[in-house]
């Protein structure tokens, strides 16, 4: 990621000493210098906010305490160093308190004193400007409007409930199929609240075993049991003024549903093996594929959780609902394989998109964008036909089936062949970057690296491998 440069005022009003600091500090192609001969001068250009300015203590129209106290207001992000020819540790000391991050006395080693200041500044800007750049795309990246694709009656229902969900601090419940994009509601209402720059942490709750959930959640004390070698704070300790996502809350086991519920009730919580208290203060959203209501019926969710927990419900619709999004997401998928692989752009013919949309996706938007990948990479024109699309479940009359085989192409390749083929041209296109490729397909590095052991995947290019 490329910095910014460095913005440095230079405020000096004896103008030789002022060019030579301004020469000197232009040395640095990072850093971007302007000089200023006088207070007024250098306040009519704060609007600029530097950052980090020098600044002479003694100036034609103000002292520099005065201006110091008039650039904190204005700029209060600016980190200011005095300059002065007076070595008078009380005029340090009372500038430090008024906010001057330095103070340097003037004389044959300014330059190299101030050159060191301003290093040491550096990387406390950098990493800021870091965070900022991160803040924004981060916020960008969960616009919701952007990246959860559609313009169906249903998916404009689920848009409704987010913008409720993002202006308030109210329990989000969301409910879908496996594959309906949950976790990325969650974020995304996260991302566009009130509590957008403080953590998001999520907990799958059906990937814990039951028996470590209670210390996943509320954390656990050294020694607290067997494994125990160290404090360990919890995810609600984590996501403090944040929000807190849990994942699959249907698998909870009904005795530890009722220590959550006691969190919830009480916003407080114990870690295991101690008698502490500690406040907690996090959102909350759960999401789950499961009916809950029908669990509270059949005795294995609790009643008084569920009602907690319900909120403000989103019911996210399976994709077979969403008409003509089908189309709009599976030519997004392409736009993003096309370009993580930097490969032109390919078209769906009229025969692949009614293929799609008579297809029932039992994965949902998970199993279309796993559809679209493989089509792109069987695809060797620039129009995917509907010979391209492997349906698991798509009759040959053109409807969609509850259960059947995968259907391949009549050429004799197995889905073996196809996710070789899928692995092979991703190596291809990323030069051969196995964790790249892994975290792409969501696979682990040890498949790949099987695979390439087995002689199933080649990491020599084209042009060199041996015919």
């Amino acid at each position: 990621m490329k910095q910014k440069p460095i913005n440095i005022f230079v405020v000096e009003d004896d103008a030789v000493y002022s060019a030579v600091l301004a020469h000197f500090l232009s040395l640095n192609p990072d850093y971007q210098v302007k000089k200023f001969g006088s207070a007024k001068e250098v306040l009519s250009a704060l609007h600029e906010r530097p950052d980090i300015l020098t600044l002479d203590y003694s100036l034609p129209d103000a002292t520099g305490d005065q201006l110091l106290k008039q650039i904190r207001e204005v700029s209060p992000d600016t980190k200011v160093i005095m300059i002065s020819g007076q070595e008078d540790i009380r005029v340090a000391i009372d500038l430090f308190k008024k906010g001057a991050h330095d103070y340097i006395v003037k004389d044959s080693d300014t330059q190299e004193k101030l050159w060191m200041a301003i290093q040491n500044l550096r990387e406390n800007i950098e990493l800021k400007q870091e965070l900022e750049s991160l803040q924004k795309e981060v916020e960008k990246k969960y616009n919701f409007q952007k990246i959860i694709i559609g313009t169906s009656p249903a998916i404009k229902k689920v848009f409704t409930m987010m913008e409720k969900a993002t202006s308030s601090n109210i329990t989000v419940s969301i409910t879908g199929e496996t594959g309906t994009g949950k976790e990325l509601v969650a974020k995304s209402i996260h991302f566009n609240s009130e509590r957008k720059k403080l953590p998001f942490v999520p907990i799958n709750v059906a990937a814990i075993p039951g028996e470590l959930l209670e210390s996943e959640l509320f954390g656990h004390e050294k020694g607290s049991f067997t494994g125990a070698v160290s404090r360990r704070l919890g995810k609600f300790e984590e996501a403090n003024k944040g929000t807190l996502f849990l994942d699959e809350i249907g698998e909870m086991d009904i005795n530890m549903q009722a220590k959550l519920l006691r969190a919830l009730q009480e916003k407080e919580i114990t870690r295991v093996g101690s008698n502490e208290i500690i406040k907690i203060n996090a959102r909350i959203i759960v999401a789950t594929h499961r009916n809950l209501l029908e669990e509270v019926k059949k005795g294995k969710f609790r009643e008084d959780l569920y009602y907690r927990l319900l909120g403000l419900p989103v019911h996210l619709p399976p994709l077979r609902e969403r008409d003509n999004d089908i189309i709009l997401i599976a030519r997004n998928f392409i736009e993003q394989y096309s370009s993580e692989n930097q490969v032109s752009k390919k078209n769906l013919s009229v025969e692949a998109k009614k293929k799609l949309m008579s297809y029932s996706y039992p994965g949902n938007i998970r199993e279309l964008k796993s559809i679209i990948d493989l089509a792109c990479v069987l695809c060797d024109d620039d129009e995917i036909n509907e010979e391209h699309l492997q349906l698991s479940n798509y009759s040959s009359n053109g409807s969609a089936t509850t259960a059947g085989s995968f259907n391949m192409p009549q050429n004799g390749l197995t889905l073996k062949d196809y996710n070789i083929k899928l692995i092979q041209q991703m190596l291809d296109n990323s030069d051969y970057d196995v964790v790249v490729v892994a975290k792409k397909l969501d696979i682990g590095k040890s498949t790949i690296y099987r695979m390439i052991k087995n002689n199933e995947l080649n990491l020599v290019k084209k042009a060199d491998r041996v015919v």
